[in-house]
């Protein structure tokens, strides 16, 4: 037999060294518990460093577009929380957006609703009218059908009238969307985009038209941006066209504007520096009506990806002029592109090509005392 104190001493040295490695193994866990403890606060750390800094620094990572795809949300980035409010998106983007995007006024970013894209195809214009307006403005659009807009033949040459319009708000959202469909199997003029139909998207409105001509009628020759509450002589517009002179490719005219950014707080028109730290616009057409030949308005979706949007639209399509290297023309006749009138006058009516109305009632009566067959003057 052995001996029970050697067996019991080889057992206690075999305990000893078993306690020793136990006890190396927890001091290794523990070690490594520390450290991995460690890495994540550092790391919480970091990560909430990353979100507290500005919307500049966030925008760099390809995640960020990311995650606006992901849940449909309009991006916002450098945009202030009181410029555009078209936080909701109702259609699902198709194709992942790229990073040129990104931007709020960005035309791809948008689907449209409503479409005639047939319009185009039946005879090719040689002038599209293009006429932002709200959804629930059926009265000047019906005014509009009854005048200026009434004319698909001027001098011989196509024109065609259409109306865009962005999303209805209020609770009665559905209400119209029902009404719009009835006008359109009606009309056939419609064309509607998935943004918010307001007064601060006037930017977005603006890019979608020219989205729609680049896209659905490339083959015009001109089109005009014009405003619902605006007297159009179409006879005198189709005229100045034809002169001879007049350019058919990077051409854009009408009231020309030199102006500053207003940054009073209290203005309709009000830029804060954040959107457009310049001191001076570049020079641009008044909004109220501006005519471009057809080629542009491919060429100002492309150049509007490295141009960041504010809220005065025919500034920024003046700026998107500047980023071509182009700039407005003056048309031949400055004194027929008019804002304002006092009164109305017959005579002077049948020389302008725009003037600013107070009313669709106003239109109509204006219209129809013009359209008399005695002469004007």
């Amino acid at each position: 037999m052995g001996d029970p104190e050697t067996g019991s001493g080889v057992n206690w040295m075999k305990r000893q060294l078993v306690k020793s490695s136990h006890h190396q193994k927890k001091s290794s866990f523990h070690i490594w518990f520390k450290f991995l403890l460690l890495l994540c606060l550092m790391l919480f750390i970091f990560g909430y460093t990353l979100l507290s800094s500005s919307l500049s620094g966030w925008q760099g990572f390809p995640l960020h577009h990311h995650y606006y795809s992901v849940f449909n949300w309009t991006n916002l980035v450098n945009l202030p929380s009181r410029f555009y409010v078209n936080l909701i998106k109702t259609h699902e983007t198709t194709q992942p957006p790229t990073v040129t995007q990104c931007h709020q006024a960005y035309p791809g970013n948008y689907h449209f609703i409503m479409d005639n894209p047939e319009v185009c195809k039946t005879n090719t214009p040689f002038l599209v009218l293009m006429v932002p307006v709200a959804p629930n403005n059926r009265e000047a659009r019906d005014a509009i059908r009854q005048t200026w807009g009434n004319d698909t033949v001027v001098h011989g040459k196509v024109v065609l009238t259409l109306f865009m319009l962005g999303l209805p708000g209020g609770a009665d959202a559905g209400q119209q969307k029902e009404k719009l469909n009835q006008e359109n199997l009606e009309h056939h003029d419609l064309i509607q985009s998935d943004f918010m139909d307001t007064y601060l998207n006037l930017t977005i409105k603006t890019m979608v038209i020219m989205d729609w001509l680049a896209t659905r009628c490339p083959t015009a020759a001109y089109a005009m941006k014009i405003d619902s509450d605006m007297f159009l002589n179409i006879d005198n517009l189709v005229t100045m066209l034809q002169k001879p002179g007049i350019p058919k490719l990077n051409y854009l005219t009408g009231m020309l504007m030199w102006n500053k950014p207003i940054r009073s707080k209290s203005s309709k028109w009000y830029v804060s520096e954040e959107l457009y730290p310049d001191s001076e616009y570049p020079a641009y057409a008044l909004g109220m009506g501006y005519v471009f030949s057809n080629d542009l308005p491919g060429k100002f979706v492309q150049v509007s990806k490295s141009i960041k949007p504010f809220n005065i639209e025919d500034a920024y399509i003046g700026m998107c002029m500047k980023k071509l290297g182009l700039a407005p023309t003056s048309p031949p006749n400055p004194s027929q592109f008019k804002s304002y009138n006092t009164k109305y006058n017959r005579c002077e009516f049948s020389k302008v090509i725009t003037y600013i109305l107070g009313s669709s009632q106003e239109l109509i009566k204006y219209w129809t005392d013009l359209k008399k067959p005695e002469p004007p003057c």
